[in-house]
C-alpha cells in the first residue's frame, strides 16, 4: 500500500459544524460475491416494479433488503448474510472515496461516511417537501432493519486543497470495490489511516450542505433520533464537492393515466394561456409547461394571476415561480381535480419516457416540466423555502449496497 499522503504542517481550518465521521462499513465479501455488479441496486428512479422483482430473485441481492415486504424479514436476511460471510464489516473505521465514471469521464467523486446530523437550522439544507406517510414507511423500514443501505446525497462547495489532494491520491491506490451497472463504473476506495482521516476531518470545511437526494430518509432519521442521541443521531451520507464535480439537475414529469388530454387542455385554458403544438411534444422552455397525450401536445404559459393566487393559498409565494408549484397546485389540483391518491399521478424523469407512457390513444396525459436552476434551489433552501415534492432530480445518485451502515454490531 502506498505511504499515507499527509502534510500536517499545512494550515487547516478548525473543524466545522457538519462532521462526516469514519465508520466501519458493511460490504459484500469479494470471495463470496464474485461479481459485485450483480449484487448492487441502481438508484430507485431507474427501477420499475418488474426490474425490482427480477433483482430480488438473486438470493443475496441488496434489493431483497431494500424492497422487502416487511423489514423483519429483511433483517433476518441481513443477519444470515453476515453470519455466512456474504457480507462483512470492515475491521477499522474509514471514510470511503466513491466515484462514478462513464468511460474516461468522471461523473462524480465524493466521500461516504457517517454524518452527524445537525439539529440547528442552516447547516444541512433540505430543498423539497416530504410526505409524512413516506417518512413513516422509511422510518419503519430503517428501524426494523437497523441499517442504512444507501447514503444521502449531499452537495457542498469547496473542499480545502490539502483534503482534495488527499482524495485524488487515494484514487491512485488499489480500489476496495469495483462494480459496473449499465454504462457506469462504480469504484470505492477505503481510507482508514488515522493521519489521513484527521486531515480529511479538518479539511472538509463544510459549513453548509444541500440535501440533493434522500429527503425522506433524512426526515426518517430525525424522527427515529428523537432527542438526538443513539444510533439515529447520524446518517450514512455521500458528500460531493460540486465546485469540482457538479451534480446534474433535471425536472421530474407528471403522468396522469386517467386524464384525457383534450379535456385537460380545455380546462387548463381557463386558468392559463394554452396553445397547440402542431409538431407534437417537445421539452418545455423556461416558464412553460407542455401537456401531451395520444400524440398531441399543447404549450401552457402565463397562468392567470388570480387563479394562481387562489391555488397557492397557504403555500409559499415563491411557488408561483416554480414549475411544480404551477403544475401541481394550479393545474392538477385546481383545474383538473386530480385526487391525491396512489396511482393518480406517476412521476417520470425523462421527457421521452413520459411522452412514450401516454403516446397511445386513451393512455392518459403527461405534463412535462422545465428544469429549475441550481442557484434557485440553493437560494430557496437557504431561505427555508421547500420546493413542492418531486420538483427536481439531482444526479448521478449513488448505487445501493456498496458501503452500508449496519447498527448494533459488536
Amino acid at each position: 500500500m502506498p505511504a499515507p499522503f499527509v502534510s500536517l504542517t499545512e494550515s487547516l481550518p478548525e473543524p466545522t459544524p457538519l462532521r462526516l465521521r469514519p465508520f466501519r462499513a458493511v460490504r459484500y465479501d469479494a470471495h463470496r460475491a464474485a461479481d459485485l455488479s450483480e449484487m448492487l441496486a441502481p438508484p430507485y428512479d431507474d427501477l420499475d416494479p418488474a426490474r425490482v422483482r427480477a433483482l430480488r430473485r438473486h438470493p443475496h441481492h441488496v434489493a431483497r433488503l431494500l424492497y422487502a415486504d416487511a423489514p423483519q424479514g429483511a433483517a433476518r436476511d441481513l443477519g444470515r448474510w453476515l453470519r455466512r460471510g456474504v457480507l462483512r464489516r470492515d475491521e477499522r473505521p474509514a471514510l470511503y472515496v466513491y466515484q462514478q465514471q462513464r468511460g474516461a469521464r468522471i461523473l462524480q467523486r465524493g466521500l461516504i461516511g457517517d454524518l452527524s446530523l445537525p439539529r440547528r437550522a442552516g447547516q444541512l439544507l433540505p430543498h423539497e417537501d416530504v410526505s409524512a406517510h413516506v417518512v413513516h414507511q422509511r422510518a419503519a423500514h430503517m428501524s426494523g432493519l437497523r441499517a442504512q443501505l444507501e447514503p444521502l446525497l449531499l452537495a457542498h462547495r469547496g473542499m480545502e486543497p490539502a483534503a482534495a489532494r488527499l482524495v485524488d491520491h487515494v484514487t491512485r491506490r488499489t480500489p476496495g470495490a469495483v462494480a459496473r451497472i449499465g454504462p457506469i463504473t462504480h469504484t470505492l476506495w477505503v481510507c482508514d489511516d488515522p493521519a489521513e482521516l484527521a486531515l480529511l476531518a479538518r479539511g472538509l470545511s463544510v459549513r453548509q450542505a444541500l440535501i440533493a437526494d434522500g429527503h425522506h430518509r433524512h426526515a426518517a432519521c430525525l424522527q427515529l433520533g428523537g432527542d438526538a442521541a443513539g444510533w439515529w443521531a447520524g446518517s450514512l451520507a455521500l458528500l460531493v464537492d460540486i465546485a469540482t464535480y457538479p451534480l446534474r439537475l433535471s425536472a421530474i414529469h407528471r403522468v396522469l393515466p386517467a386524464l384525457e388530454p383534450e379535456k385537460a387542455a380545455r380546462a387548463a385554458a381557463e386558468v392559463a394561456r394554452v396553445l397547440p403544438l402542431p409538431a407534437g411534444p417537445r421539452p418545455p422552455a423556461p416558464g412553460e409547461l407542455v401537456l401531451t397525450g395520444g400524440g398531441e401536445a399543447w404549450s401552457i404559459t402565463d397562468p392567470d394571476p388570480g387563479a394562481l393566487s387562489e391555488a397557492l393559498a397557504d403555500h409559499p409565494s415563491q411557488w408561483a415561480q416554480l414549475p411544480a408549484g404551477v403544475s401541481d397546485l394550479l393545474l392538477l389540483r385546481h383545474a383538473w381535480s386530480v385526487p391525491d391518491l396512489p396511482g393518480a399521478v406517476t412521476y417520470l424523469h425523462g421527457v421521452r419516457q413520459a411522452t412514450a407512457a401516454v403516446s397511445a390513444p386513451g393512455g392518459g396525459s403527461a405534463l412535462l416540466l422545465p428544469e429549475v436552476g441550481q442557484d434557485t434551489v440553493w437560494e430557496l433552501a437557504a431561505a427555508g423555502v421547500l420546493l413542492p415534492r418531486k420538483s427536481t432530480s439531482f444526479g448521478p445518485k449513488p448505487a445501493a449496497g456498496l458501503a452500508m451502515r449496519v447498527l448494533g454490531l459488536s
